[in-house]
């Protein structure tokens, strides 16, 4: 049997074009599996229950913060896209390659695991130790494929600092992860069925 040497691994950048359906998707998963644990770790060593963090509300009223940031985030976006060059809003095709074939289902699935993953490491660990600031700094830094171009950083930035306000006001992380998987899940379908059409 060889002996696996961690020397032995390359990491090189692929572009788009080299992602293979499956490549995508492993890593996809193998991240967001990696923020969940990260986030779960950060919570345990704050000396926190990540099962208090993730208490589902008895009030529904989380669902208006977060439908309501959902509306609001999904109509700049809109206008977005008529006022700033396509190019600058480009995020190298990655969304494009992850959503344009994927079934509805899987769209949502992905949509789900990734605003539970990404909402529980930034506002339910990394919000509490640092507040919303310095958290959406992060978060904009995380979402590297954005970086090339200042707008589409400073929305990302201001989006997470949206999702930040409203985990605050509405006292649940359940506000930004439903705000998360609706701007995520309306972002594919919409990719996918404008590639259909």
């Amino acid at each position: 049997m060889k002996k696996f040497k961690f020397g032995d691994i390359k990491v090189r950048k692929a572009t788009p074009e080299q992602l293979t359906d499956r490549l995508l998707l492993v890593n996809l998963y193998f991240t967001q599996g990696l923020t969940l644990i990260i986030g779960l770790v950060w919570i345990l060593l704050q000396k926190r229950n990540p099962f208090h963090v993730l208490n589902f509300p008895e009030s529904g009223h989380f669902a208006a913060w977060g439908l309501g940031l959902a509306v609001i985030m999904l109509v700049v976006d809109f206008v977005l896209t008529y006022i700033v060059p396509v190019e600058t809003m480009d995020d190298g095709g990655i969304n494009e390659l992850l959503f344009r074939n994927r079934p509805v289902w899987h769209i949502a699935l992905i949509a789900a695991i990734v605003s539970i993953c990404e909402e529980l490491l930034f506002r339910g660990a990394v919000q509490y130790a640092f507040g919303p600031y310095w958290t959406s700094i992060l978060f904009a830094v995380i979402h590297v494929r954005y970086l090339r171009h200042w707008i589409p950083t400073g929305w990302v930035f201001a989006s997470s600092y949206g999702l930040g306000l409203i985990y605050i006001h509405s006292g649940t992380i359940w506000a930004p992860i439903l705000c998360h998987f609706i701007i995520d899940l309306f972002s594919g379908l919409v990719i996918r069925y404008r590639r259909e059409s």
